[in-house]
């Protein structure tokens, strides 16, 4: 189903008024067989689609917290077989939610642009955002992935004018991730009201739907941009409480899905 998968999503949030919560935790961080429980949790939690990092040594675009988990996620051996391994017994289980991967370009180079798309496919994830993948030399990555109709979704930041929102949107699918605050994840705090300009922008440039991330936090924060965007995105906050349940590693699970729950009322009840 791929990219399907996510349409219908989105398509479904719209139509009930709703904007979405999406998820993010680092595949590994504590262990696979943890990560594995806080994916199978995380839709009846709330979470309308799940972002899944896979570990990498140099992750630029994240702040201390999943920098750590990344660091963690390696030391324990986790390599991305792990990582198609976890979705693929994801959707054993659950056929519906859209599950998006998120790391960066040297493991695609590494596998080979065809066999990622491909292993993507095979095991049900439907897209991926690569963080360091620039669109001017992102064909090669976007045919790989449009023969597989996984999505290739892209960034946006406060500092893409114009111009450079017409190079981003092009070959994106699924939806866009606006990056609400300069910088890297987990550290400054979004504004709502000073980016709710930038969203629409975006959102008129691409003709897809806008997901906001980095900046998160609270239950009221995520309220506060889904009135303006179409999901919002958290993941530090979460990755915040699987460090603050170890070594209880038998909470872990409990302690994030609680967190997610939280957010998910927030978020769809914040335009009622």
């Amino acid at each position: 189903m791929t990219v399907e998968r996510i349409d219908r999503r989105f398509a479904a949030l719209k139509a009930a008024g709703k904007a979405g919560l999406v998820t993010y935790i680092m595949a590994g961080h504590p262990d696979l067989d943890a990560t594995l429980d806080i994916l199978k949790g995380m839709p009846a939690a709330g979470a309308d689609l799940i972002e899944l990092g896979f570990p990498f040594s140099d992750p630029m675009a994240e702040g201390p917290t999943i920098q750590r988990a990344a660091e963690h996620a390696l030391k324990n051996g986790t390599r991305i077989k792990d990582v198609f391994e976890l979705v693929r017994r994801f959707r054993e289980t659950d056929p519906d939610t859209p599950l998006i991967l998120m790391g960066y370009m040297n493991p695609l180079e590494s596998l080979g642009y065809e066999a990622w798309a491909a292993a993507m496919a095979d095991c049900g994830a439907d897209g991926a955002i690569i963080v360091d993948c620039p669109p001017e030399e992102a064909d090669g990555v976007s045919d790989a992935f449009d023969a597989h109709d996984v999505a290739l979704i892209r960034l946006a930041t406060p500092t893409s004018d114009a111009h450079r929102l017409e190079t981003l949107v092009r070959r994106t699918r699924g939806f866009i991730y606006y990056v609400s605050v300069t910088g890297v994840t987990g550290v400054k705090s979004a504004d709502p009201a000073a980016i709710a300009g930038a969203v629409s922008q975006v959102r008129e440039t691409g003709k897809l739907p806008v997901a906001v991330g980095f900046g998160i936090r609270t239950a009221e924060a995520a309220a506060a941009v889904a009135r303006i965007a179409d999901a919002a995105v958290v993941g530090s906050v979460l990755v915040d409480e699987i460090n603050n349940s170890l070594p209880e590693s038998a909470t872990v699970s409990v302690k994030v899905l609680a967190k997610v729950r939280e957010l998910a009322e927030a978020v769809h009840s914040a335009r009622i």
